[in-house]
């Protein structure tokens, strides 16, 4: 990636519908030139655009965070089958307490309950889970790219 490819990331970043018309503008390129840089992030699974929902807006009344401890030797198989949940949002392999943490979007507290009880607790290797309810989305916040661009140019000085 290059200094092109992160100024194209931060104007989707505040509008991923923004024309590439208007970010070729901005950025003093051709709109082919932005087309095709995205077109390659995309292809290699950089950028994804899509529309994020609240959760609670939607009905979602019971959307949560749930930490899971795997048993040794079996991530690879509870990992593909909690990716099957319609529920799971968000899987994360984490360094920590635990294994993974799951958001999952639940229509309520019940519908929570038994996707945990029910199905997360019998998938084998589950040892243990942690949950956490979202009661609020503030604001879903954008990584600062600037982070990352400014590392690569001290390392490469």
């Amino acid at each position: 990636m290059d200094d092109l490819d992160f100024s194209i990331l931060t104007q989707l970043q505040e509008d991923g519908r923004k024309p590439f018309t208007e970010v070729a503008k901005v950025l003093g390129v051709t709109e082919g030139t932005v087309r095709n840089r995205v077109s390659k992030m995309v292809g290699d699974k950089t950028l994804r655009i899509i529309g994020l929902v609240d959760p609670h807006r939607v009905g979602f009344d019971a959307p949560a965070l749930i930490n899971v401890s795997v048993q040794p030797g079996t991530l690879d198989d509870v990992i593909a089958q909690v990716k099957q949940f319609p529920e799971v949002s968000y899987l994360l392999l984490v360094a920590g307490e635990h294994d993974l943490i799951v958001e999952v979007m639940c229509r309520n507290r019940q519908h929570l309950t038994d996707l945990i009880t029910n199905r997360l607790h019998k998938i084998p290797g589950v040892v243990e889970t942690n949950t956490t309810m979202i009661l609020h989305t503030y604001e879903v916040i954008q990584p600062d790219l600037q982070l990352v661009k400014d590392d690569r140019l001290v390392r490469s000085a």
